[in-house]
């Protein structure tokens, strides 16, 4: 599919994607949030790791708070991704409290650039949850069209898990480029779940 038709599909289904998000109650968005949040502290990929890439929640987006607490209140090391002004670009930095994050490019409350930053060299088990629109089976995503995490998990050696809530979830393939990053597993209201493979 030729480069401009990638981009108006893809934007034809983060319109309607959106508007399934938006129609989801507050009440009920509280309570499938903390769904998510149950299965994902209750899996493996959870149990095992000791560093957890973290995403601040804007506009519809599950809110994953409830992670990093326990992360931080289990002794894991916590990061949040910060935007690098000028680019689409993204460095992950450690943060000890949730307190410490600030509001910063986009309205997206980001870790302060002097915490330490985390480096895809480092050893260990780390997870990367990363929000999106909507995924497919196949763990691909649909997310605002920047770019900044398939650019960073294109270098990233960790396992890749996708938050998103059922409903999100295409039946059908949704349009990739050649540098999409699709997630190792999908975490919903109802489970984990391994993706398909190609």
């Amino acid at each position: 599919m030729p480069v401009y038709e990638l981009r108006e599909e893809k934007s034809r289904i983060r319109q309607k994607y959106k508007q399934i998000r938006s129609s989801v109650s507050q009440e009920e968005k509280k309570e499938l949030d903390r769904k998510i949040c149950e299965k994902f502290l209750s899996c493996v990929s959870y149990r095992y790791c000791d560093t957890i890439l973290m995403y601040s929640p804007v506009r519809d987006e599950i809110n994953v708070d409830a992670i990093a607490l326990k992360a931080l209140e289990d002794g894991k090391r916590v990061a949040y991704p910060r935007c690098i002004p000028g680019t689409n670009k993204m460095n992950f930095h450690f943060v000890s409290s949730l307190d410490e994050l600030e509001k910063g490019t986009f309205g997206i409350a980001e870790p302060p650039e002097t915490n330490e930053r985390f480096s895809k060299r480092s050893s260990g088990c780390v997870v990367c949850l990363v929000p999106a629109l909507a995924y497919d089976k196949f763990g691909y995503r649909i997310g605002y069209g920047k770019g900044f995490y398939d650019r960073y998990l294109s270098y990233f050696s960790g396992s890749v898990i996708g938050i998103v809530y059922k409903s999100l979830i295409s039946d059908i393939p949704l349009p990739r480029g050649r540098f999409d990053v699709h997630a190792n597993a999908i975490v919903t209201e109802e489970g984990v779940y391994s993706v398909a493979r190609v």
